[in-house]
C-alpha cells in the first residue's frame, strides 16, 4: 500500500529545517523503508521551504508512523501538523 505523509513546519522554521537537514537526509538514506518519492512543500515563493511530502511503500499504516517518528525532524519537533493517509495510486502517466 502506498502512503501520503504530508507535515507542515512551524511558522519560521527555516533554519531548523537546514540545522537538520543533514541528518534527516541520511535517515532517508539509511531507512529500511525506502521512498517512492519525497521533497520539501514550499511556500508561494515557490522557494522558502515549509514542510516536507513523502510517498512511501510499505506493509500498514502503523510502519509508516514509526518511520515517521524515527525521523530527525519530527525529533526536532520541525513539524506544526502531520497527516499520514492511505493513497490508491491511479494514474503514473510518466512513460
Amino acid at each position: 500500500m502506498h502512503y501520503v505523509i504530508h507535515c507542515l513546519d512551524h511558522a519560521g522554521a527555516v533554519q531548523k529545517r537546514l540545522d537538520n537537514y543533514e541528518a534527516h537526509k541520511a535517515y532517508l538514506a539509511s531507512a529500511r523503508m525506502k521512498a517512492v518519492i519525497s521533497g520539501p512543500l514550499l511556500a508561494d515563493d515557490e522557494e522558502t521551504m515549509i514542510g516536507s511530502c513523502f510517498i512511501v511503500e510499505a506493509a500498514s499504516l502503523a510502519e509508516v508512523e514509526a518511520f515517521n517518528r524515527a525521523d530527525p525532524f519530527f525529533m526536532a519537533d520541525l513539524w506544526a501538523t502531520i497527516s499520514i493517509r492511505p493513497f490508491n495510486k491511479r494514474v503514473d502517466n510518466r512513460s
